[in-house]
């Protein structure tokens, strides 16, 4: 269990100051203008040494994606976009940072954009998000009243613009070639990749996209040092990770916790266990809406990071918002409300997402009323294997997981519903 002492997020429930005072006292902006004379060189590969993964979902070194930027300039600026756009249902981990530790954003964006030579830097934050905007925009402005951005930032030398844009409340646009062009003033639709955003993203120039966590625990970890945060979790699934835990626990919550930790301790520790006991854990949605779910049975045990849910139990630690659902849910109904949710985010580029999400939200309100065929579960399922893979971006897969993982883990509901429906007849 994470000790107070390693937490990276210090006020991430609003107790203390959250102005730029308050983060000094907590030890931010701590020997900034120091990180950034060690040079860009350092602090990417301290980030590789770090191990640490996106943490919008994807799950991408974040070192990594930092050295496909340009390292001379061909004339065109860089830029490092934030992506504030925290739209996926059961997340809420983001919003917790900006409103309560925005200044743990502010520095990580100074010292990101110094090292993929982004002299500017936008944070696209959700349209729904208006107090938590007003907390973050205050931040910025304290940071360019005391000289810690802005021209010659923390003294280095360094000139850095950081700029707030709020979305309208999109979904889509929280998919990174979206969101670019959203930025742009244009209709929040995903481009085609290549070209790649390092290599010609906002306003066709070198540019990287990162979510608030990825960028937010980025001063900690060069002021700790990289073997201090790659000291958490298992191999390759390094640091520590803000979970939002909802649903049917004693105690929902957001908190920061050491990666692979086993979700029982996560639920006992921080949640008081689940509602009813764990013989009343029906089903968990471990990593927001967009993975698949898992069954109660299996999720006692499991390993809370990103390789353990994808190979032991055929999900994803995405974002970390954990949906607990007990034995009160019509699972068959829950699944149906997103993929009703996915119909109407889809931004309709992609035929196979388009046609797609309307068709399965429709087999689902069949399946939910057992108003379909038993054959349907099957064709429901090849749709979805039709739809993921096949689109620009990944809201096709978004919409395709959570229904394969309903069938493969609930057959037996939807085909008892079925039956119970149609009488004896149908089960011939």
């Amino acid at each position: 269990m994470l000790k107070d002492q390693d937490r990276i997020f210090t006020n991430l429930y609003g107790m203390h100051d959250r102005s730029l005072a308050g983060a000094k006292a907590r030890g931010h902006w701590d020997g900034t203008k120091e990180i950034l004379t060690k040079g860009r060189d350092w602090i990417v590969d301290e980030m590789k040494a770090s191990g640490l993964r996106g943490r919008g979902g994807a799950g991408f070194p974040t070192g990594l994606k930092w050295s496909f930027m340009p390292k001379e300039s061909d004339g065109r600026p860089s830029y490092l976009v934030v992506n504030a756009d925290e739209s996926e249902p059961g997340t809420c981990k983001d919003r917790e940072i900006m409103r309560h530790d925005p200044h743990t954003l502010v520095e990580g964006c100074l010292i990101a954009s110094f090292a993929m030579q982004a002299h500017a830097c936008y944070i696209y934050i959700r349209g729904e998000y208006i107090r938590e905007k007003e907390a973050l925009q205050a931040a910025i402005d304290e940071a360019y009243d005391a000289g810690l951005i802005g021209k010659n930032a923390c003294g280095s030398g360094y000139d850095f613009d950081l700029y707030l844009h709020h979305g309208a409340g999109a979904y889509i646009c929280g998919e990174e070639t979206a969101l670019l062009e959203s930025l742009e003033g244009k209709k929040g639709m995903p481009r085609m990749k290549p070209p790649f955003p390092a290599g010609a993203g906002l306003y066709g120039c070198p540019t990287t996209v990162n979510n608030v966590e990825s960028i937010a625990v980025v001063p900690t970890i060069l002021r700790r040092g990289a073997s201090w945060f790659s000291g958490f979790g298992r191999q390759n699934n390094a640091g520590t990770k803000v979970f939002a835990i909802s649903g049917h626990v004693n105690n929902p919550c957001v908190v920061e916790e050491e990666m692979s930790i086993s979700f029982e301790e996560l639920i006992e520790k921080h949640c008081g266990g689940i509602r009813g006991g764990w013989g009343n854990l029906k089903a968990v949605i471990p990593g927001g809406s967009s993975v698949p779910c898992v069954r109660g049975e299996n999720m006692k045990d499991a390993i809370m990071d990103f390789d353990y849910l994808r190979g032991e139990l055929g999900s994803g630690l995405g974002t970390a918002a954990v949906i607990v659902m007990d034995n009160s849910v019509d699972i068959i109904k829950a699944i149906w409300r997103l993929s009703a949710f996915y119909k109407h985010e889809s931004c309709g580029q992609c035929t196979p997402c388009r046609e797609g999400t309307g068709w399965m939200m429709r087999v689902m309100d069949r399946l939910v009323k057992g108003e379909a065929a038993v054959e349907e579960i099957d064709m429901l399922f090849d749709v979805t294997k039709q739809v993921e893979g096949h689109t620009i971006c990944a809201l096709g897969d978004a919409a395709a997981w959570p229904i394969q993982g309903l069938i493969r883990n609930f057959r037996d509901e939807i085909e008892d519903r079925i039956r119970h429906k149609r009488g004896p007849i149908a089960a011939e």
